[in-house]
Protein backbone atom coordinates (compact mmCIF):
# COMPACT_ATOMS: atom_id res chain seq x y z
CA UNK A 1 0.00 0.00 0.00
CA UNK A 2 1.60 3.52 -0.93
CA UNK A 3 1.36 6.68 0.84
CA UNK A 4 -2.00 7.87 -1.29
CA UNK A 5 -3.53 4.76 -0.46
CA UNK A 6 -2.69 4.96 3.01
CA UNK A 7 -4.47 8.70 3.35
CA UNK A 8 -7.05 7.80 1.27
CA UNK A 9 -7.92 5.09 4.05
CA UNK A 10 -7.73 6.99 6.59
CA UNK A 11 -9.53 10.36 5.51
CA UNK A 12 -12.52 7.74 4.55
CA UNK A 13 -12.35 6.07 7.73
CA UNK A 14 -12.14 9.31 9.41
CA UNK A 15 -15.41 10.40 7.36
CA UNK A 16 -17.24 7.46 8.44
CA UNK A 17 -17.07 7.95 11.76
CA UNK A 18 -18.41 11.25 11.08
CA UNK A 19 -21.76 10.02 9.20
CA UNK A 20 -22.51 7.40 11.96
CA UNK A 21 -22.34 10.13 14.68
CA UNK A 22 -24.53 12.02 12.29
CA UNK A 23 -26.94 8.86 11.97
CA UNK A 24 -26.35 7.74 16.06
CA UNK A 25 -28.76 9.62 17.85
CA UNK A 26 -31.96 8.69 15.27
CA UNK A 27 -30.18 4.77 15.67
CA UNK A 28 -29.88 4.51 18.78
CA UNK A 29 -33.21 6.44 19.73
CA UNK A 30 -35.93 3.59 18.17
CA UNK A 31 -34.30 0.44 20.44
CA UNK A 32 -34.05 3.10 23.39
CA UNK A 33 -38.15 3.85 22.38
CA UNK A 34 -38.84 -0.28 22.09
CA UNK A 35 -36.96 -1.68 25.09
CA UNK A 36 -34.01 -3.22 22.33
CA UNK A 37 -30.48 -3.30 23.10
CA UNK A 38 -29.08 0.44 21.59
CA UNK A 39 -25.65 -2.14 21.46
CA UNK A 40 -26.91 -4.60 19.54
CA UNK A 41 -29.02 -1.57 16.77
CA UNK A 42 -25.77 -0.73 16.58
CA UNK A 43 -24.22 -3.89 16.02
CA UNK A 44 -26.54 -4.71 13.47
CA UNK A 45 -27.00 -1.34 11.77
CA UNK A 46 -23.22 -1.99 10.64
CA UNK A 47 -23.84 -5.37 9.33
CA UNK A 48 -26.84 -4.47 7.60
CA UNK A 49 -25.00 -1.82 5.42
CA UNK A 50 -22.13 -4.82 4.31
CA UNK A 51 -25.17 -6.64 3.63
CA UNK A 52 -26.42 -4.19 1.81
CA UNK A 53 -23.23 -3.31 0.02
CA UNK A 54 -22.83 -6.87 -1.24
CA UNK A 55 -26.17 -7.49 -2.36
CA UNK A 56 -25.31 -4.15 -4.55
CA UNK A 57 -21.36 -4.38 -5.02
CA UNK A 58 -22.13 -3.73 -8.86
CA UNK A 59 -22.90 -0.28 -7.81
CA UNK A 60 -23.02 0.26 -4.32
CA UNK A 61 -25.14 3.75 -3.32
CA UNK A 62 -23.48 5.74 -0.25
CA UNK A 63 -26.02 5.18 1.99
CA UNK A 64 -26.30 4.17 5.76
CA UNK A 65 -28.87 1.45 7.19
CA UNK A 66 -29.69 1.76 10.80
CA UNK A 67 -33.17 1.66 13.11
CA UNK A 68 -36.48 2.19 11.38
CA UNK A 69 -38.81 4.56 13.16
CA UNK A 70 -41.95 2.94 11.04
CA UNK A 71 -41.61 0.14 13.38
CA UNK A 72 -41.55 1.53 16.94
CA UNK A 73 -45.19 1.28 17.23
CA UNK A 74 -45.32 -2.41 16.55
CA UNK A 75 -42.12 -3.53 17.89
CA UNK A 76 -43.38 -2.06 21.15
CA UNK A 77 -46.65 -3.79 21.13
CA UNK A 78 -44.76 -7.38 19.95
CA UNK A 79 -42.32 -6.89 22.90
CA UNK A 80 -44.55 -6.12 25.45
CA UNK A 81 -47.37 -9.00 24.53
CA UNK A 82 -45.01 -11.72 22.86
CA UNK A 83 -41.34 -10.69 23.64
CA UNK A 84 -38.57 -9.95 22.17
CA UNK A 85 -37.58 -13.11 20.84
CA UNK A 86 -40.94 -13.72 19.31
CA UNK A 87 -41.39 -9.87 17.77
CA UNK A 88 -38.02 -10.39 16.26
CA UNK A 89 -39.50 -13.28 13.99
CA UNK A 90 -42.24 -10.46 13.36
CA UNK A 91 -39.44 -8.76 11.49
CA UNK A 92 -37.45 -11.21 10.13
CA UNK A 93 -40.92 -11.65 8.00
CA UNK A 94 -41.06 -8.22 7.43
CA UNK A 95 -37.89 -7.94 5.65
CA UNK A 96 -38.59 -11.39 3.68
CA UNK A 97 -41.02 -9.38 2.76
CA UNK A 98 -38.83 -6.57 1.16
CA UNK A 99 -37.38 -9.79 -0.48
CA UNK A 100 -39.94 -11.06 -2.31
CA UNK A 101 -41.43 -8.18 -3.73
CA UNK A 102 -37.68 -7.49 -5.26
CA UNK A 103 -38.05 -10.76 -6.90
CA UNK A 104 -41.60 -9.40 -8.21
CA UNK A 105 -39.82 -6.54 -9.69
CA UNK A 106 -37.42 -8.72 -11.31
CA UNK A 107 -40.57 -10.73 -12.68
CA UNK A 108 -42.85 -7.64 -13.50
CA UNK A 109 -40.82 -4.52 -13.23
CA UNK A 110 -41.14 -2.15 -10.36
CA UNK A 111 -44.55 -0.21 -12.09
CA UNK A 112 -46.34 -2.68 -10.24
CA UNK A 113 -45.69 -1.75 -7.16
CA UNK A 114 -46.82 1.69 -7.57
CA UNK A 115 -50.20 -0.08 -8.62
CA UNK A 116 -50.05 -2.01 -5.36
CA UNK A 117 -48.98 0.62 -3.02
CA UNK A 118 -50.21 3.80 -4.75
CA UNK A 119 -49.41 6.90 -2.68
CA UNK A 120 -53.45 6.95 -1.44
CA UNK A 121 -52.74 3.97 0.20
CA UNK A 122 -49.31 4.67 1.55
CA UNK A 123 -49.69 8.01 2.79
CA UNK A 124 -52.31 7.37 5.67
CA UNK A 125 -50.25 4.32 7.00
CA UNK A 126 -47.47 6.82 7.28
CA UNK A 127 -49.76 9.05 8.96
CA UNK A 128 -51.00 6.56 11.04
CA UNK A 129 -48.09 5.27 12.58
CA UNK A 130 -46.93 9.10 13.36
CA UNK A 131 -50.27 9.46 15.41
CA UNK A 132 -50.50 6.26 16.94
CA UNK A 133 -47.25 7.57 18.33
CA UNK A 134 -47.71 10.76 19.44
CA UNK A 135 -49.75 9.65 22.43
CA UNK A 136 -46.63 7.70 23.31
CA UNK A 137 -44.57 11.07 22.91
CA UNK A 138 -46.74 12.98 25.22
CA UNK A 139 -46.98 11.06 27.97
CA UNK A 140 -43.02 10.63 28.34
CA UNK A 141 -43.06 14.32 27.74
CA UNK A 142 -45.37 15.26 30.80
CA UNK A 143 -42.80 12.69 33.14
CA UNK A 144 -44.99 9.50 32.91
CA UNK A 145 -44.52 6.21 31.52
CA UNK A 146 -45.32 5.46 27.86
CA UNK A 147 -48.87 4.32 28.59
CA UNK A 148 -49.40 6.57 31.18
CA UNK A 149 -50.16 4.29 34.33
CA UNK A 150 -46.98 5.66 36.70
CA UNK A 151 -45.01 8.95 36.82
CA UNK A 152 -41.53 8.99 36.52
CA UNK A 153 -40.22 12.25 36.97
CA UNK A 154 -42.43 15.14 38.61
CA UNK A 155 -44.36 17.02 35.95
CA UNK A 156 -42.63 20.47 36.60
CA UNK A 157 -39.11 19.03 35.89
CA UNK A 158 -40.37 17.23 33.01
CA UNK A 159 -42.00 19.49 31.08
CA UNK A 160 -39.13 21.83 31.45
CA UNK A 161 -36.26 18.83 30.56
CA UNK A 162 -38.44 17.91 27.37
CA UNK A 163 -40.09 21.44 26.00
CA UNK A 164 -36.01 22.72 26.20
CA UNK A 165 -34.52 19.57 24.24
CA UNK A 166 -37.71 19.88 21.75
CA UNK A 167 -36.83 23.19 20.95
CA UNK A 168 -32.81 22.33 20.66
CA UNK A 169 -34.16 20.34 18.19
CA UNK A 170 -36.23 22.07 16.11
CA UNK A 171 -33.89 25.06 16.48
CA UNK A 172 -30.60 23.36 15.10
CA UNK A 173 -32.98 22.05 12.28
CA UNK A 174 -33.92 24.99 11.30
CA UNK A 175 -31.10 27.23 11.95
CA UNK A 176 -27.75 25.57 12.24
CA UNK A 177 -25.27 25.19 9.78
CA UNK A 178 -23.14 22.42 8.06
CA UNK A 179 -22.42 19.62 10.42
CA UNK A 180 -25.04 20.56 13.16
CA UNK A 181 -27.72 20.90 10.63
CA UNK A 182 -27.44 16.93 10.18
CA UNK A 183 -27.51 16.12 13.69
CA UNK A 184 -30.90 17.80 15.29
CA UNK A 185 -31.70 15.06 17.05
CA UNK A 186 -28.22 14.55 19.09
CA UNK A 187 -28.52 18.11 19.85
CA UNK A 188 -31.40 17.91 21.55
CA UNK A 189 -30.18 14.80 23.51
CA UNK A 190 -27.66 16.47 24.42
CA UNK A 191 -29.16 19.67 25.55
CA UNK A 192 -31.78 17.51 27.60
CA UNK A 193 -29.12 15.43 29.45
CA UNK A 194 -27.55 18.14 30.60
CA UNK A 195 -30.28 19.69 32.23
CA UNK A 196 -31.47 16.40 33.66
CA UNK A 197 -28.01 16.61 35.66
CA UNK A 198 -28.79 19.89 36.58
CA UNK A 199 -32.48 18.79 37.92
CA UNK A 200 -30.64 15.19 39.38
CA UNK A 201 -32.49 13.27 37.06
CA UNK A 202 -30.27 11.23 36.31
CA UNK A 203 -29.27 7.45 37.33
CA UNK A 204 -25.52 6.62 36.34
CA UNK A 205 -26.14 3.07 37.92
CA UNK A 206 -26.12 1.60 34.56
CA UNK A 207 -22.97 2.89 33.28
CA UNK A 208 -21.00 2.47 36.51
CA UNK A 209 -22.36 -1.33 36.41
CA UNK A 210 -21.43 -1.27 32.96
CA UNK A 211 -17.79 -3.22 31.51
CA UNK A 212 -15.83 -1.07 29.00
CA UNK A 213 -16.13 -4.25 27.21
CA UNK A 214 -19.13 -6.35 26.73
CA UNK A 215 -21.10 -8.61 24.05
CA UNK A 216 -24.28 -6.92 23.31
CA UNK A 217 -27.63 -8.89 23.84
CA UNK A 218 -28.49 -10.85 21.30
CA UNK A 219 -31.61 -12.46 20.95
CA UNK A 220 -32.63 -15.00 18.45
CA UNK A 221 -36.22 -14.81 16.68
CA UNK A 222 -38.69 -17.57 18.30
CA UNK A 223 -41.17 -18.54 16.00
CA UNK A 224 -45.01 -16.82 16.85
CA UNK A 225 -47.73 -16.78 14.00
CA UNK A 226 -49.52 -14.08 15.66
CA UNK A 227 -46.49 -11.59 15.81
CA UNK A 228 -45.57 -12.58 12.13
CA UNK A 229 -48.96 -11.48 10.88
CA UNK A 230 -49.12 -8.86 13.46
CA UNK A 231 -46.08 -6.51 12.09
CA UNK A 232 -45.89 -8.28 7.84
CA UNK A 233 -48.61 -5.67 6.74
CA UNK A 234 -46.73 -2.59 8.35
CA UNK A 235 -43.71 -3.39 6.39
CA UNK A 236 -45.78 -1.72 3.58
CA UNK A 237 -45.25 1.66 3.77
CA UNK A 238 -40.89 1.67 4.89
CA UNK A 239 -40.87 -0.39 1.49
CA UNK A 240 -42.39 2.34 -0.41
CA UNK A 241 -40.33 4.64 1.37
CA UNK A 242 -37.32 2.93 0.37
CA UNK A 243 -38.14 4.16 -3.51
CA UNK A 244 -38.12 7.41 -2.32
CA UNK A 245 -34.62 6.61 -0.42
CA UNK A 246 -33.29 5.91 -3.67
CA UNK A 247 -34.54 8.67 -5.53
CA UNK A 248 -33.07 11.06 -2.80
CA UNK A 249 -29.53 9.77 -3.23
CA UNK A 250 -29.46 8.99 -7.00
CA UNK A 251 -30.65 13.03 -7.03
CA UNK A 252 -27.41 14.13 -4.56
CA UNK A 253 -24.90 11.77 -6.69
CA UNK A 254 -26.47 12.38 -9.93
CA UNK A 255 -26.26 8.67 -10.59
CA UNK A 256 -29.64 6.82 -10.85
CA UNK A 257 -29.16 4.13 -9.01
CA UNK A 258 -33.21 2.91 -9.78
CA UNK A 259 -31.62 1.72 -12.80
CA UNK A 260 -28.31 0.73 -12.08
CA UNK A 261 -27.89 -1.56 -9.68
CA UNK A 262 -31.84 -1.19 -9.86
CA UNK A 263 -34.86 -1.38 -7.45
CA UNK A 264 -34.63 -5.00 -7.67
CA UNK A 265 -31.31 -5.11 -6.15
CA UNK A 266 -31.36 -2.50 -3.81
CA UNK A 267 -34.90 -3.43 -2.19
CA UNK A 268 -32.91 -6.73 -2.00
CA UNK A 269 -30.50 -5.67 0.12
CA UNK A 270 -32.97 -3.93 2.53
CA UNK A 271 -34.76 -6.65 3.06
CA UNK A 272 -31.71 -8.82 3.96
CA UNK A 273 -31.06 -6.35 5.83
CA UNK A 274 -33.44 -6.35 7.96
CA UNK A 275 -34.08 -9.81 8.41
CA UNK A 276 -29.99 -10.43 9.37
CA UNK A 277 -30.90 -7.50 11.67
CA UNK A 278 -33.69 -9.16 13.68
CA UNK A 279 -31.75 -12.58 13.61
CA UNK A 280 -29.45 -10.93 16.02
CA UNK A 281 -32.53 -8.76 17.84
CA UNK A 282 -32.10 -5.73 16.25
CA UNK A 283 -34.59 -3.23 14.49
CA UNK A 284 -35.43 -2.97 11.02
CA UNK A 285 -33.09 -1.12 9.01
CA UNK A 286 -33.72 1.34 6.57
CA UNK A 287 -31.53 4.06 4.43
CA UNK A 288 -30.71 6.90 6.41
CA UNK A 289 -31.74 10.39 4.86
CA UNK A 290 -29.79 12.11 7.73
CA UNK A 291 -26.79 10.71 5.76
CA UNK A 292 -27.91 11.24 2.76
CA UNK A 293 -28.00 14.93 3.67
CA UNK A 294 -24.31 14.39 5.44
CA UNK A 295 -23.31 13.09 1.56
CA UNK A 296 -24.74 16.12 0.00
CA UNK A 297 -22.65 18.85 2.30
CA UNK A 298 -19.62 17.05 1.87
CA UNK A 299 -19.59 16.11 -1.95
CA UNK A 300 -18.36 12.06 -0.37
CA UNK A 301 -19.94 9.99 -2.87
CA UNK A 302 -17.48 7.16 -1.74
CA UNK A 303 -19.38 3.99 -0.92
CA UNK A 304 -16.32 2.84 1.13
CA UNK A 305 -16.91 5.34 3.57
CA UNK A 306 -19.99 4.02 4.65
CA UNK A 307 -17.90 1.16 4.94
CA UNK A 308 -15.73 2.23 7.38
CA UNK A 309 -19.22 4.18 8.80
CA UNK A 310 -20.50 -0.03 9.71
CA UNK A 311 -17.39 -1.41 11.09
CA UNK A 312 -17.43 1.68 13.59
CA UNK A 313 -20.74 0.89 14.38
CA UNK A 314 -19.79 -2.52 15.04
CA UNK A 315 -17.25 -2.15 16.96
CA UNK A 316 -18.66 0.62 19.24
CA UNK A 317 -21.44 -2.11 19.96
CA UNK A 318 -18.95 -3.84 21.98
CA UNK A 319 -18.41 -1.15 23.88
CA UNK A 320 -20.28 -1.91 27.39
CA UNK A 321 -19.78 1.37 28.89
CA UNK A 322 -21.09 3.67 25.62
CA UNK A 323 -24.51 1.07 26.44
CA UNK A 324 -24.47 1.71 30.12
CA UNK A 325 -24.30 5.51 29.26
CA UNK A 326 -26.92 5.36 26.29
CA UNK A 327 -29.19 3.82 29.12
CA UNK A 328 -28.69 6.66 31.82
CA UNK A 329 -30.63 9.28 29.65
CA UNK A 330 -33.88 10.36 31.07
CA UNK A 331 -37.25 9.27 29.27
CA UNK A 332 -38.04 12.56 29.33
CA UNK A 333 -35.35 13.86 26.83
CA UNK A 334 -36.73 11.18 24.63
CA UNK A 335 -40.50 12.35 24.98
CA UNK A 336 -39.89 15.96 24.38
CA UNK A 337 -37.66 14.77 20.89
CA UNK A 338 -40.27 11.99 19.62
CA UNK A 339 -43.16 14.86 20.09
CA UNK A 340 -41.37 16.35 16.90
CA UNK A 341 -40.32 12.90 15.34
CA UNK A 342 -44.02 11.30 15.48
CA UNK A 343 -45.40 14.78 14.11
CA UNK A 344 -42.51 14.65 11.50
CA UNK A 345 -43.56 11.13 10.63
CA UNK A 346 -47.59 12.21 10.47
CA UNK A 347 -46.48 15.33 7.90
CA UNK A 348 -44.14 13.05 5.52
CA UNK A 349 -47.60 10.60 5.31
CA UNK A 350 -49.47 13.73 4.23
CA UNK A 351 -46.56 14.96 1.44
CA UNK A 352 -47.02 11.69 -0.12
CA UNK A 353 -49.99 12.32 -0.71
CA UNK A 354 -49.29 15.55 -1.72
CA UNK A 355 -46.65 15.22 -4.17
CA UNK A 356 -48.66 12.37 -5.76
CA UNK A 357 -51.49 15.24 -6.20
CA UNK A 358 -54.42 12.74 -4.77
CA UNK A 359 -57.45 14.04 -6.23
CA UNK A 360 -59.58 14.39 -2.50
CA UNK A 361 -62.43 15.67 -4.48
CA UNK A 362 -62.69 11.69 -5.78
CA UNK A 363 -65.28 9.95 -3.65
CA UNK A 364 -62.88 7.03 -3.95
CA UNK A 365 -59.98 8.12 -2.60
CA UNK A 366 -61.57 10.10 0.23
CA UNK A 367 -63.13 6.67 1.46
CA UNK A 368 -59.66 4.65 1.52
CA UNK A 369 -57.61 7.65 3.38
CA UNK A 370 -60.89 7.92 5.86
CA UNK A 371 -60.89 3.97 5.63
CA UNK A 372 -56.84 3.50 6.68
CA UNK A 373 -56.78 6.13 9.64
CA UNK A 374 -60.08 5.21 11.46
CA UNK A 375 -59.11 1.59 11.00
CA UNK A 376 -55.47 2.18 12.20
CA UNK A 377 -56.37 4.55 14.73
CA UNK A 378 -59.68 4.47 16.02
CA UNK A 379 -58.42 0.50 17.63
CA UNK A 380 -60.64 -1.55 15.37
CA UNK A 381 -59.97 -5.25 15.57
CA UNK A 382 -60.65 -8.38 13.30
CA UNK A 383 -60.01 -11.82 14.13
CA UNK A 384 -58.92 -14.34 11.05
CA UNK A 385 -58.08 -17.68 12.92
CA UNK A 386 -58.02 -16.80 16.15
CA UNK A 387 -55.27 -14.26 14.81
CA UNK A 388 -56.15 -10.55 16.22
CA UNK A 389 -55.44 -7.94 13.53
CA UNK A 390 -55.61 -4.27 14.37
CA UNK A 391 -53.84 -0.64 14.26
CA UNK A 392 -51.26 0.18 11.68
CA UNK A 393 -51.31 -3.39 9.97
CA UNK A 394 -55.11 -3.87 9.88
CA UNK A 395 -54.90 -0.30 8.61
CA UNK A 396 -52.60 -1.47 5.55
CA UNK A 397 -54.79 -3.87 4.96
CA UNK A 398 -57.66 -1.98 4.60
CA UNK A 399 -56.73 0.11 2.03
CA UNK A 400 -54.59 -2.58 -0.19
CA UNK A 401 -58.35 -4.58 -0.18
CA UNK A 402 -60.35 -1.01 -1.07
CA UNK A 403 -57.96 -0.11 -3.78
CA UNK A 404 -58.09 -3.33 -5.81
CA UNK A 405 -61.74 -3.61 -5.55
CA UNK A 406 -63.04 -0.14 -5.05
CA UNK A 407 -64.08 0.84 -9.30
CA UNK A 408 -61.99 3.53 -10.29
CA UNK A 409 -63.77 6.72 -11.52
CA UNK A 410 -65.03 6.99 -14.89
CA UNK A 411 -63.90 9.72 -16.90
CA UNK A 412 -66.83 11.66 -17.43
CA UNK A 413 -66.70 11.74 -12.99
CA UNK A 414 -63.13 12.57 -13.36
CA UNK A 415 -64.25 15.40 -15.45
CA UNK A 416 -66.58 16.79 -13.11
CA UNK A 417 -64.00 16.86 -10.41
CA UNK A 418 -61.66 19.27 -12.48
Amino acid sequence: MNATDYNFRVKDSILGLQFLFVAFGALVLVPILTGLDPSVALFTAGIGTLVFQFVNRGAIPPIFLASSFAFIAPISHGVQTWGIAATMSGLVAAGLLYVFLSFLIRLKGDGFLHRLLPAVVVGPVIMSIGLILSPVAVNLAMGKTGDGSAVLVDFDKAIIISMVSLLVTVLVSLKAKGIFKLIPILCGIIVGYALSLFYGIVDFSAFKNAAWFAIPNFTAPEFNWHAILFILPIAIAPAIEHIGDMLAISNVTKKDYLKKPGLKNTLLGDGLATSVASLFGGPPNTTYSEVTGAVTVTKAYNPAIMTWAAICAIALAFVGKLGGLLATIPTVVMGGIMLLLFGIIATLGISTLVKAKTDFTCPRNMVIVSMILVFSIGGMTFNFGGVPFSGIGLGAIVGIILNLVLPQPSKDESDEAI
